[in-house]
């Protein structure tokens, strides 16, 4: 089966958000746990070291990239089981994720944020949000990881589409 981009490109008063959600048959403390503990989050974006917190700075090295390269993220909020903002600075400028985790009568229903700033354009960050989202379903289902290069290229359209529009 051929993943679908789920993605919206929203206009907010403070500038663009991308948007995806995704679902996990599980509840919201084990999700959470996923997302903030090394070993899990191993399985499906990367691992961390350091001591972890509000307005506190972790390495995180990215297991699923090529030279698995290590950056600094920051904390600025962690709010147990439901909320996390993370920061970091690349090449293509300043990241802010947040995840929000909402408690549903059949698991976990996961909405992740990438606060875009100005110039970083959903096409480029998009197709990699979708195949780093589905790869953490797939971790914690026990399914088979997704490749990338049923993401990208292929997204990369939808993702355009979304840039125009916003």
């Amino acid at each position: 089966m051929t993943p679908q981009p789920n993605g919206r490109l929203l206009r907010t008063a403070a500038g663009r958000e991308l948007v995806l959600t995704r679902n996990f048959r599980a509840p919201i403390e084990d999700v959470w746990a996923s997302v903030t503990e090394s070993e899990r989050t191993a399985r499906w974006y990367g691992s961390w070291e350091g001591d972890a917190g509000p307005g506190r700075t972790i390495k995180v090295r990215m297991l699923f990239e090529e030279n698995q390269p290590v950056f600094d993220m920051h904390i600025d909020t962690c709010e147990p089981p439901r909320r996390l903002i993370l920061r970091t600075t690349d090449d293509l400028g300043e990241w802010v994720l947040e995840a929000v985790l909402t408690e549903r009568s059949d698991g976990t229903e996961l909405t992740f944020t990438q606060h875009l700033a100005p110039g970083v354009a959903a096409a480029d960050v998009g197709p990699g949000w979708e195949y780093y989202l589905d790869a953490w379903v797939a971790a914690e289902h026990g399914a088979a990881q997704p490749s990338f290069d049923d993401y990208y290229p292929s997204m990369k359209p939808y993702y355009e589409q979304q840039d125009q529009r916003a």
